[in-house]
């Protein structure tokens, strides 16, 4: 064969990978550019400052998350404790901010407070390294239980040691102080919004750019098949460190934008509530997609934010949705929807969405009767006479229209459910 076939066939070779990479590049970055576009368009529509709050917890929840899901969705480590970094970063933060304030040296006098983030996740770094060591050299239950056992510890240290952690009071500081970065005097909600959305953005970015590193690679293989990693000659226990501290640093990171958000820390954020918390978003989310733990952090902190507004008993609604989730959706919400757009894709689009539309009826007339039966219950049990009145219905626990209406949505979803069962067997 002459150089000139050779070269034609390695040029139409070329030619044919070329769409393939320009798809993997429009997958890989046209959702950002799509995310800091969404960012950059908000404070254009005039939020009011209860959704400029809502956004900027959203966006801390959004680091968060991922943070978390980078050992449990790609390193296999269930932990009961990844507050622990995040309290860190941002007790760091703050103590940061007052060093500002105070002005004792050059460096601090000259750092701005839009960049105290990165106090954060040096510091949530640094403690993943240490806390990280002992840890990491055991991996499943052991590890849990060796997680749950130092948010344990570091928690109650947060009331021991007052002079670090403020005791119950916690530690506050004042964000207005410092150098000024991009013109931002970081008071007003608006400036703050737009600290949060740059650091939501650096670190959406950052962690999904760890993913595509050979590290964040070997991690998901350690999670799969730790011996055969071994096998090839990579520690399976020096990965999992290594990722624990990339997880402990983006933590610390999270709680740096919460620490200037919220001007105050207590050790109530080093405690089980927020780890618990944040493993609902990344499960709920779902933990086998990026996405995931972006869509949980945002339905989870809707609901804590404004779902807690109207029902006593939102605590009680999370619960459900999560033993749902465990049970019915282990993609989460992110696997319900790109599952569904798969379906799309491959056609049979038709027949899919009669069912999906079928169990969505089923499931919302079930929930109703679910939501009254909760709300009834609530308000009865609390003793002050209260009644659930919903589009001005009088539902009292003694009320005949209350299980009517209680048993009739129960047998309506019930019934819905089957026929969309049917169906699908049908078609199976």
């Amino acid at each position: 064969m002459s150089d000139n076939s050779m070269q034609s066939n390695s040029v139409q070779s070329y030619e044919h990978l070329a769409p393939s990479r320009a798809v993997k590049i429009r997958q890989r970055f046209v959702p950002f550019v799509v995310m800091a576009v969404v960012l950059l368009l908000i404070p254009f529509f005039d939020p009011s400052r209860t959704m400029y709050s809502l956004t900027a917890a959203m966006g801390i929840n959004i680091v968060f998350a991922l943070s978390y899901n980078m050992l449990l969705g790609r390193g296999g480590l269930l932990s009961f404790g990844h507050a622990v970094y995040f309290g860190l970063g941002g007790y760091a933060a703050l103590h940061a901010m007052n060093a500002i304030d105070a002005g004792n040296s050059a460096f601090w006098s000259n750092y701005p407070v839009f960049m105290l983030p990165v106090v954060g996740f040096a510091v949530g770094a640094l403690a993943g390294a240490v806390i990280g060591w002992p840890s990491c050299k055991r991996s499943g239950v052991p590890f849990a239980m060796i997680s749950l056992g130092v948010a344990e510890l570091v928690a109650a240290a947060g009331y021991m040691f007052g002079s670090i952690f403020g005791g119950e009071m916690g530690v506050t500081g004042d964000r207005m102080v410092g150098p000024q970065a991009f013109g931002l005097s970081m008071g007003p909600v608006e400036d703050v919004y737009w600290f949060i959305a740059f650091w939501t953005f650096v670190g959406t970015l950052g962690i999904y750019a760890f993913t595509r590193t050979p590290l964040g690679k070997m991690s998901e293989a350690t999670r799969d098949n730790p011996e055969r990693v071994q096998f090839v000659g990579y520690d399976p226990n020096r990965v999992r460190y290594l990722v624990f501290i990339f997880a402990g640093a983006f933590a610390g990171l999270a709680g740096g934008m919460s620490a200037v958000n919220y001007e105050i820390f207590t050790p109530e954020s080093l405690s089980l509530v927020p780890s618990g918390l944040v493993l609902l978003m990344a499960y709920i989310g779902g933990i086998r997609y990026f996405t995931g733990p972006i869509m949980g952090a945002i339905l989870l902190t809707y609901m804590q934010s404004m779902l807690s507004d109207y029902s006593e008993a939102w605590l009680l609604y999370l619960g459900l949705l999560f033993i749902a989730i465990v049970m019915y959706a282990p993609g989460g919400v992110a696997g319900m929807v790109f599952g569904l757009l798969e379906i799309f894709r491959h056609g049979g689009a038709r027949e899919t969405l009669i069912r999906r539309v079928q169990q969505a009826v089923g499931v919302a007339l079930a929930f109703t009767g679910l939501v009254i039966l909760i709300e009834v219950a609530v308000r009865w049990s609390n003793g002050y006479g209260e009644v659930f009145e919903p589009f001005g219905l009088h539902l009292g626990i003694d009320t005949p229209l209350s299980w009517i209406l209680i048993l009739g949505f129960f047998g309506a979803g019930f019934v819905t459910l089957r026929l969309a069962r049917n169906n699908e067997e049908g078609h199976a």
